[in-house]
Order: structure tokens, then sequence, then C-alpha cells
């Protein structure tokens, strides 16, 4: 009987993708929720509210990052589970993996938020990135090897979207140990590689890599 039950779990892509929709939207939404407005009470002028949305910086920059961290990997997801011609037991649960990661979002960057000028934080925040890379590509591999692509999908299909994420990650470790210089570094970095996706590959210095 449980033989019979793995057969069967898990065998719906779309709720994969349903599931996955409602959790994108709440950690997009939770990584915007720690931007406070300054407290009135303590503005009494224009030079002080400028002074206190300058102090906001930090967390506009992460809220920015991790919006397009989470759009990069919504899109990468979404790719897979279009070109599947079914799921099972397994592969939802490497999914349910890559939506941990998805969930811990939200702390990694209030995380760096807090701590911008430690590389811990920045570390930590590359290692949730590194997780969710991680397990998008076993989930990816995995249902090549279990036979889960649609008969359609070509070879070049395959190896671009494996292609994208080993690329991807690569750039990200390559942020990540720029915080040896200075965090700061490794942030611009990392920003300067999610906007060459999210436009495209458009910035000639990045896309010659990451295309």
């Amino acid at each position: 009987m449980a033989t019979l039950y793995n057969q069967i779990a898990g065998a719906n892509r779309e709720r994969i993708a349903a599931l996955s929709d409602g959790l994108f939207a709440i950690a997009m939404t939770l990584i915007v929720l720690e931007i406070h407005v300054p407290p009135p009470g303590r503005v009494h002028g224009e030079y002080e509210l400028v002074r206190a949305l300058v102090a906001l910086a930090p967390r506009l920059l992460t809220y920015g990052m991790s919006f397009m961290t989470l759009g990069i990997f919504w899109v990468g997801q979404q790719t897979q589970l279009n070109h599947l011609a079914r799921a099972n037991r397994s592969l939802a649960w490497w999914h349910l993996a890559f939506l941990a990661g998805v969930a811990l979002m939200p702390f990694s960057t209030e995380f760096l938020a807090e701590f911008m000028t430690f590389r811990t934080a920045l570390l930590l925040y590359w290692a949730n990135t590194l997780m969710l890379g991680a397990t998008l590509y076993g989930s990816w591999r995995y249902a090549s090897r279990a036979r889960l692509i649609r008969d359609d999908a070509s070879g070049d299909v395959f190896r671009a979207v494996e292609r994208r994420i080993v690329v991807a990650q690569s750039l990200y470790a390559v942020g990540a140990a720029l915080c040896a210089i200075n965090t700061y570094w490794s942030i611009g970095f990392i920003v300067a590689v999610q906007l060459n996706y999210a436009v495209g590959g458009r910035i000639p210095w990045i896309s010659r890599w990451a295309s």
C-alpha cells in the first residue's frame, strides 16, 4: 500500500505551481514590511525627514535586491514547471525544499539590512541564494532522470535551463567572495548580476558571462 501511495502522491504539477505562486507572493510582501515610515513625532522639518529617508537606504536596497532575487527564481521555477509532462512525490519534495528557501528570504533580507557591513550577514544571504539555486538545479536534474520532462522539450532546452542555474550561482559566488574586500562590493556586484537577468542579458560586461 505504501508503494502505491508513493506512486500516486504529488502527481499534479499545477498544485506545485499554485503553492509556489502563493508562497512567492507572501515572501515578496514580507520583505517590504520591514521598511517602516519614520515616526511623525521625530520629524519636525524637511531636513529631518530627508535624514530619516536616507536612514532607510539599507532597507530599500536589500528590498530591491531580494525582490529581484525572488523574481528571478520565480521565473526559473515556472520555466521548469512549464516543461514538465507530469510530477511525482519526489519532485514535489524537491520543490518544497526550494520553497523553504523562498520562505527564508525575508529573514535573510532583514538580517542583511540590519548588519550590512558584516561579512556574516552577507554570507548568510548568499547561502540562502545558494539554497534556492541548488534545489532548483536538483529538481531539474531529478525530473530529467525520472523522465518527467515533456517529450517535445529538446536537449537544448534542458541544457539552457541547467546552464542558466550554474552560471548564475557561479556569479553569485563571485559576488559573495568580494565581501573579503568589502560587503558593499558584494552587494553591488550581485545587484548588477540580477539587473542583467531582469533585463534579459543587456548589460554587456555581465551578459558575456551570464548568457
